[in-house]
């Protein structure tokens, strides 16, 4: 009997599914997205193998974190160089100035880093790779200094925020947002002033010759940012098994809900969705997702076809070996 039981409960798992299919099928928009699809594929025939000894950009100076997530995800001894803006990462990415960016996308503690997913819809970018930093800031000053002579704080302002509960009890001191952690923590260090002192990592406090008087500034002692590797080509890495898109749906019932059954149908664990207004259109969003997979595994092919027909817009932002 249990063997009966199972093969029938099988044979309404499998009438289920047809059902929500049919009813994808049925429901599905004006296949808005289904120029998404082909330009995946034709990004798949594009695509480039790793570049060896690449040249990597960054947002910020030596010492970020940033930096550390290159080196980590490249080696340590790989050719970077940090840039101003995450915007000039991007373009340098474009004219060819660079092989790759790597850029923070996500923060456990506070979340999205909005420009990231914004000038992911703006460049006609991939994402190759992902890493993540344990991020455990730091109070570091010019020697002579001590929690008695400070009165200004410099740091990013996510560096800022991160530690605010440390900060709180220091209500005399003004704080000061800047470009980054690691960018405060050298202009702190070139003025010598033991009156200032900034939050960043302990490799900054070493590269610039701060003392650090506390560690662990942050309160959420598992502080962790994502990273994304940014090329202009898509690249299939060996181990590939995430794959980032961003959509945006029809404006009317239902539209998310297909895109949720489309993964469900053809079992794609969804391990990411973030929305973002779209800027011309108010009260519109574009979501990006991840979900598990790799755009050469069986079945796959059927599964963004479908995804496309159920969207107004989709973009495949690349397919990658996830880090967590």
């Amino acid at each position: 009997m249990e063997a009966q039981d199972a093969q029938r409960l099988e044979q309404l798992d499998d009438q289920l599914r047809q059902l929500l299919r049919e009813r994808v099928d049925l429901t599905a928009g004006p296949s808005g997205g289904s120029s998404g699809y082909d330009r995946c594929r034709e990004a798949m025939a594009a695509g480039r193998r790793p570049v060896t000894r690449p040249r990597v950009v960054y947002q910020g100076v030596p010492g970020a974190y940033s930096e550390m997530a290159v080196l980590s995800f490249f080696g340590p001894e790989t050719d970077c160089k940090g840039l101003e803006r995450f915007e000039d990462a991007f373009e340098a990415v474009r004219l060819g100035k660079a092989d790759y960016a790597v850029l923070p996308i996500e923060n456990s503690s506070t979340g999205a880093i909005r420009q990231v997913y914004e000038l992911l819809t703006e460049y006609a970018h991939y994402i190759v790779g992902e890493d993540t930093v344990q991020v455990e800031h730091c109070l570091m000053a010019p020697r002579g200094a001590s929690l008695d002579t400070i009165t200004q704080v410099y740091s990013h302002e996510q560096g800022l925020f991160q530690s605010d509960r440390f900060l709180a009890k220091h209500p005399e001191w003004k704080q000061i947002p800047f470009g980054d952690t690691a960018g405060s923590a050298r202009y702190v260090a070139q003025t010598g002033d033991v009156s200032k002192a900034a939050i960043g990592s302990a490799r900054a406090a070493e590269l610039y010759g701060l003392e650090i008087l506390c560690r662990k500034t942050n309160h959420n002692r598992n502080n962790t940012t994502r990273f994304v590797v940014i090329s202009p080509v898509m690249e299939l890495r060996p181990g590939a098994d995430k794959i980032a898109a961003v959509l945006s749906t029809p404006h009317e019932v239902g539209a998310l809900q297909r895109i949720l059954t489309v993964c469900m149908l053809h079992g794609l664990n969804l391990v990411k969705l973030e929305s973002r207004p779209m800027p011309e259109k108010s009260w519109e969003y574009l979501f990006f997702v991840e979900f598990t997979g790799s755009l050469t595994a069986p079945g796959m092919d059927q599964a963004l076809q479908e995804l496309a027909r159920s969207t107004a817009y989709l973009r495949i932002l690349g397919n990658f070996r996830g880090n967590i």
